[in-house]
């Protein structure tokens, strides 16, 4: 019994080490997670001072300005599946969260830097870093099959997204985990089809026939729209018929929907969870197994 204890000790030290490996060793993009974007989940645009719109623009989601509280445009554009809010406490409590969401997306460590120009361009799971961005043609988002795979953009100052430019979506990327955070103002060109939530310090234009799968979020300025179509990010889902509401910004907006959904990213799955822990728990004891089976063999020679 006490010849055993040495190797229940040593076996345990091995799991351990095992474990260490394991999880420090793990892809450091898979850490990646979500920014949250808290009262303003549920927004498809928030500004700081004014939404001004041109055309038969859709907005799906709520839209809100403060401290700021002019909304102009609405009709013709409509609001769909959300509210207008216009500097109410839904609106300000938006903006706050609108703060925060950029602070978290500017402070994050980036994992790769990224050149002006980001078309042609593949990129997975990740943190990328520039100066002033832009997109003169298709920019492919990569999940290479995880649903939960996040991508943080950091543009140090604008981010221009040229007239008929795409960001394509592949292997089970999601909108709602594609953010933008823009150091001033972030300008989606003519007819461009755009994918993600756009935090940006200033202002956002999205130019005529420009669609947006995702959010424009702009801390201090204006959101400008011309006729553009918004969906709401793919990891989210409507709920609620149809229904005419009287908004706190004059006029009426039509809803589907009675405010933020949760979005399946942010839900874990338990029964992927409980694999990645059975296949670290498995990787752990064969370490410490070889760990221990090399202290038996230095024991044996320390004895010869």
């Amino acid at each position: 019994m006490t010849a055993s204890i040495p190797r229940i000790a040593r076996f345990a030290l091995g799991t351990a080490v095992g474990v260490l490996l394991v999880v420090g060793g793990g892809d450091a993009s898979a850490a990646t997670s979500p920014v949250g974007l808290g009262d303003a989940a549920s927004y498809a645009v928030v500004a700081g001072t004014t939404v001004t719109n041109t055309g038969p623009s859709t907005v799906n989601g709520d839209l809100g300005v403060s401290p700021g509280s002019a909304v102009t445009g609405f009709p013709p554009g409509q609001v769909t599946g959300g509210v207008v809010h216009a500097a109410d406490a839904n609106a300000l409590a938006a903006q706050a969260s609108v703060v925060t969401a950029f602070d978290d997306a500017a402070g994050r460590p980036s994992t790769g830097a990224i050149s002006a120009d980001l078309a042609g361009m593949t990129l997975t799971s990740g943190v990328y870093t520039g100066g002033a961005l832009a997109l003169s043609g298709t920019l492919t988002l990569d999940a290479q099959g995880d649903p939960n795979a996040v991508f943080v953009f950091q543009a140090s100052s604008t981010l221009v997204a040229n007239s008929s430019s795409r960001v394509s979506l592949v292997n089970g990327a999601g909108s709602c985990n594609v953010f933008w955070q823009v150091g001033s103002s972030a300008t989606i060109g003519t007819s461009a089809t755009f994918v993600g939530t756009v935090l940006a310090l200033t202002s956002i234009s999205a130019q005529t026939n420009a669609s947006i799968e995702g959010r424009l979020l702009a801390r201090n300025g204006a959101v400008t729209l011309d006729s553009n179509t918004f969906t709401r990010p793919s990891c989210q889902s409507a709920t609620s018929p149809t229904t005419t509401l009287a908004t706190t910004g004059g006029g009426s907006a039509t809803t589907t929907g009675t405010g933020a959904n949760t979005p399946a990213s942010s839900i874990p799955s338990v029964g992927s969870r409980a694999v990645e822990l059975l296949e670290i728990g498995a990787i752990a004891i064969i370490v410490g197994a070889v760990v221990t089976f090399a202290a038996r063999r230095s024991d044996h020679r320390s004895v010869r």
